[in-house]
């Protein structure tokens, strides 16, 4: 099993280009997110989940909803986002192939020490644009190998790699 789990407003933020929060509200700027990864994970079928803070809302209860095959998750009151992506990421990390995209570096360091993948948002975004030109060329090949490391290591190696990332030391 495969999860793509996103930090949102980390990426709203970091998408200057494509989000105006000047202008836009930050119901709009979700959405316009939520439409844009929509169309990303039906292009390559993987497992996406969104986290947007709600620890700031008074009483708020955790929320999830489905948007188009996404899953969005709104925290509870006093949870960030990074608090529910270490938890989900600390309990599946080594059972699955779990990509966070963040651009906070801590976050990071955490998500790599329990066994996630992390990505930046403009890698995110690159993969997202190269995805989009492929669909709309007609290619049908995965992308997710395309001019990676793994992409030039033989896959009996790669599986040797990954038992060894998986295993706790």
């Amino acid at each position: 099993m495969e999860y793509l789990i996103i930090d949102g407003y980390n990426v709203i933020n970091a998408w200057g280009d494509v989000f105006d929060l000047k202008n836009e509200t930050l119901e709009e700027c979700r959405n316009k997110l939520l439409n844009i990864l929509s169309n990303y994970q039906g292009y390559k079928k993987i497992n996406t989940i969104v986290v947007f803070d709600a620890h700031l809302v008074k009483g708020s209860q955790e929320k999830q909803e489905i948007f188009d095959n996404l899953t969005v998750v709104f925290t509870r009151e006093n949870e960030t986002a990074d608090n529910y992506i270490e938890k989900f990421v600390h309990k599946l990390g080594n059972t699955c192939t779990i990509r966070v995209v963040t651009s906070d570096y801590l976050e990071q360091t955490i998500i790599l020490s329990n066994g996630g993948i992390r990505m930046t948002p403009w890698e995110l975004k690159e993969e997202i644009s190269l995805a989009s030109r492929r669909a709309d060329s007609g290619e049908n090949r995965k992308i997710d190998r395309v001019n990676t490391i793994e992409s030039r290591i033989k896959p009996e190696m790669l599986e040797k790699l990954e038992k060894m990332r998986r295993s706790k030391f």
